[in-house]
């Protein structure tokens, strides 16, 4: 071979894949592979039974120690939201039939603990990954990533490898584990790239947090590139070039450098009022776990807390329920931090993908969590908890606006059946002389597909509607998030779904009432202009993203808006539809 042909440069190769987090980087290849070590299998005498168990036991307090650092880590830079993928691996510490079966093992066949430890993980490993439902999916990767943490500490063996890289690089591997994510340093891992996992998998969630870009789903990554090959992650597109070119460089050159210009600009934009060019007024809000992420909301400067997710406090905490006394602790800290901007919160939405074992004990094992024994249900059957968090809430909201918000609505009885316990708890209150704020809004969240079509019927007894966007499309299109296999099928852009968005904003005015969207799409740029000429008040979004959302509306007209809707609705194709709204966006965007 010549010396010429040996010093070409490679051919640039191009995978498509599913845009997971936002972002452009480009850098060196880091291969990850995620080969689980040798077990060794060995016989332990009879009377040695007992410290081999013992030994267990103990790697799994150092191993408790560890992911409680880990989280405590997370919580700390990312926010409990994030933090609590954690709680599910401490739970997996205290399964009952992961631990005890792991144990009866050990005691039955008189065989090394990694060796039986091992062999119940795969068991359980393999069952719940066949089952199509992402709490199971879930269930599965924490087996994986707490069984390797064990056996890890168990054989000696470090899991520093991605903790250990000391430049910057691109990670590509078959999937993430949260701990490996966690693990990445933001300075040395520049993007990552997988060839599993979903836009709603955890390692995507930390990532968007990290604000790493990611590409996911690419199928063939850790066969297509190799160690140190250059890699281009586009995170908006769902695009990886592998070995790019001189002419993709210098297209992304350019993008880069306009993305820049208009990040000062948005920079310089701050303070000005949320108006639109011809002097129309809008309002972007917060969503927000606790006292923590208000720091985030102000530096933003959101209208508010258009969402207070209260499950955090219980999640911290997976084998204790928190009492009256401690939620409104944690309540006030975020009213009073927030006032006098008024603070949605939306009452316990505990179940699918964020369980708690206190709470689901007889409900786990459901065949699909998400459309089971969650949120609203929990509270009418479990009066005494929804007693404590009303009433936590109530005599908070003497330090600030507050409004209350139900989530999974489903009919107009739970609604009234929500709102007469509301107002038991108010007259208790009143008999024990403790004040709130006697007008304080109740709002219901439309999240199902029936609430949805019975929008007029609710509007009737609350104060206002909250969209959540996620759990809407995935309901009305059947479309479960966390399949993989059918995620491309998650496509808000459907005329359904647009339908439906048209007609709830449409009837909350005319039943008088307001209408905020909280859900992923209200802090997307393609979106929040459409929603927000569909006539939605405010628009409530991870803090992060309302700077770039509030350049665009005060980027454009009333007029302009309408010509959006005017051509949306003319359009039945979704990738159409997705044209006209990036194309809008883009257009302002500069």
């Amino acid at each position: 071979m010549s010396q010429n042909s040996q010093n070409s440069p490679k051919p640039e190769v191009l995978i498509q894949g599913v845009a997971a987090a936002p972002g452009v980087a480009h850098g060196p290849a880091f291969v990850f592979f995620q080969s689980g070590p040798s077990i060794p299998n060995y016989p332990i005498a009879a009377d040695a039974v007992e410290a081999e168990i013992k030994r267990f036991e103990g790697v799994l307090v150092v191993t408790r120690q560890e992911i409680t650092a880990l989280r405590n880590k997370v919580a700390q830079q990312l926010g409990d939201d994030e933090a609590a993928i954690f709680d599910a691996h401490l739970l997996t510490l205290d399964d009952p039939a992961l631990i005890g079966e792991t144990l009866q093992l050990v005691r039955e066949t008189h065989t090394n603990v990694e060796h039986c430890f091992n062999t119940v993980a795969e068991k359980y490993n393999e069952v719940f990954s066949k089952i199509e439902d992402p709490y199971f999916k879930e269930r599965a990767g924490d087996i994986r990533d707490v069984s390797r943490r064990i056996l890890s500490h168990m054989l000696g063996l470090s899991r520093g490898a991605l903790s250990e890289i000391s430049d910057r690089r691109v990670i590509v591997s078959e999937d993430l584990t949260p701990s490996d994510t966690a693990s990445l340093e933001v300075g040395h891992a520049i993007a990552i790239v997988t060839d599993t996992g979903n836009r709603t998998s955890h390692a995507v969630i930390m990532s968007r947090a990290l604000r790493i870009p990611a590409v996911v789903g690419l199928m063939v990554a850790t066969q297509k590139i190799a160690p140190d090959d250059e890699v281009l992650v586009d995170g908006y597109e769902g695009l990886v070039y592998v070995n790019p070119s001189d002419e993709t460089l210098w297209h992304y050159g350019k993008v880069a450098t306009a993305r820049a210009a208009f990040q000062k600009k948005i920079r310089d934009g701050v303070g000005f009022p949320d108006v639109t060019l011809d002097g129309r007024p809008f309002t972007l809000s917060a969503n927000v776990n606790g006292v923590e992420d208000i720091a985030a909301m102000k530096e933003n400067s959101a209208t508010g807390v258009g969402l207070f997710r209260t499950e955090a406090i219980f999640l911290k905490t997976p084998d204790h329920l928190p009492d009256e006394e401690e939620q409104f602790a944690y309540y006030k800290g975020v009213i009073e931090r927030c006032a006098p901007d008024r603070v949605i919160v939306r009452t316990l939405d505990i179940g699918g993908d964020k369980p708690h074992r206190s709470l689901l004990g007889r409900s786990s094992g459901e065949q699909n969590p998400f459309m089971g024994f969650r949120a609203i249900r929990i509270c009418l059957e479990r009066k005494e908890i929804f007693r404590d968090q009303l009433r936590a809430i109530l005599r908070a909201s003497v330090f600030g606006k507050v409004k209350i918000l139900l989530p999974m609505i489903s009919s107009v009885e739970e609604l009234l059946l929500a709102k007469e316990f509301l107002a038991q708890m108010q007259a208790e209150l009143r008999a024990e002389g403790i004040p709130f704020d006697e007008d304080v809004n109740l709002g219901a969240m439309i999240e199902i597909p029936s609430a949805a079509v019975c929008a007029d019927l609710l509007a009737e007894h609350c104060n206002f509607f909250s969209i959540g966007t996620n759990d809407l499309v995935q309901y009305l299109l059947a479309v479960d998030r966390g399949n993989g296999r059918i995620a491309h099928l998650y496509e808000p852009c459907n005329p359904a779904v647009l339908r439906v968005l048209r007609d709830v904003i449409r009837t909350a005015k005319d039943k008088g009432i307001n209408v905020s969207v909280c859900g992923e799409l209200a802090g997307d740029q393609t979106f929040a202009p459409l929603l927000y000429a569909l006539g939605a008040d405010t628009l409530s979004m991870t803090p992060a993203v309302i700077p770039e959302i509030r350049y665009l509306m005060r980027h454009t007209t009333t007029d302009e808006l309408n010509a959006l809707v005017s051509s949306v609705f003319s359009v039945q194709d979704p990738k159409e539809i997705k044209k006209i709204l990036r194309a809008f966006a883009t257009g302002r965007m500069v």
